[in-house]
């Protein structure tokens, strides 16, 4: 499904320095699909106009930081092109956003937390397994780590703290629940987050033509897998001979 986006007439759309070699560009005040798909716009159009002395440009929840190279291109000039774009961005018609659908084996040894969420929310294991496969996740944002995605769209009845004392390790590939988010970490770092399963998938391989799987505006979509399963994929993932499943996002 294709979106057509309509941001010419926003009130929200702010420009400011952002140090002395970049522009931050607000488009909302609140994490939400309509701030992000203007997000998203601005970022597909930026990457279209390649404009001169742009390094990167980084989207947020509610806005889009642009770094340059300050000996090619100056603050007023960047800031008269990303106002030039701003009447356009209501012409753009996006490219459907992709669904990555990543593998999960739920509870066991990768998935320690996994009854304590069942028993926060009395629910039992398999309902709470149930609802997490059941959604599209937007990645609303990248960061934190190389490939960590911010999710949104996690029911608020599988919602759980963080752990009152974090892990010094967490395993690359762990998916977790904190509050009401759920994430992926992509690779081994200490984390308070509960752990209720883990994906073979790597979501950050610096050897990889593009180290990074994942991308702002799509969407993660967690599929239950069995033990034997998990450890077939991850035989696959390690010769490099497995290959994500991606669809098109069909939802609003």
């Amino acid at each position: 499904m294709e979106r057509k986006t309509s941001n010419g007439g926003d009130k929200m759309f702010q420009i400011e320095p952002l140090g002395d070699c970049g522009i931050r560009v607000q488009l909302g005040n609140s994490i939400s699909k309509e701030t992000n798909a203007k997000i998203r716009s601005l970022s597909w159009f930026i990457e279209r106009e390649k404009i001169r002395g742009v390094i990167e440009w980084i989207p947020t929840y509610t806005a889009v930081s642009i770094y340059y190279e300050p000996y090619i291109i100056t603050f007023e000039e960047i800031k008269q092109q990303i106002e030039g774009m701003r009447e356009k961005l209501e012409k753009i018609t996006l490219p459907p956003a992709n669904v990555i659908k990543l593998p999960v084996y739920y509870g066991g040894e990768t998935g320690p937390d996994l009854e304590r969420v069942a028993n926060h929310n009395q629910l039992s294991i398999d309902e709470v397994i149930r609802i997490h496969t059941s959604s599209d996740y937007l990645i609303y944002m990248m960061g934190f780590t190389p490939g960590f995605p911010y999710l949104g769209g996690m029911s608020e009845k599988i919602a759980t703290p963080r752990l009152k004392e974090p892990r010094l390790k967490i395993p690359a590939g762990s998916v977790g629940i904190a509050g009401s988010q759920t994430g992926v970490y992509p690779m081994e770092t200490p984390g308070g987050w509960q752990i209720i399963g883990k994906t073979p998938v790597k979501l950050y391989d610096p050897m990889r033509n593009k180290p990074i799987l994942l991308k702002a505006g799509n969407y993660i979509r967690f599929v239950q897998v069995s033990e034997s399963e998990y450890k077939e994929i991850e035989k696959q993932v390690e010769e490099n001979s497995y290959e994500v499943e991606i669809a098109f996002y069909e939802g609003e």
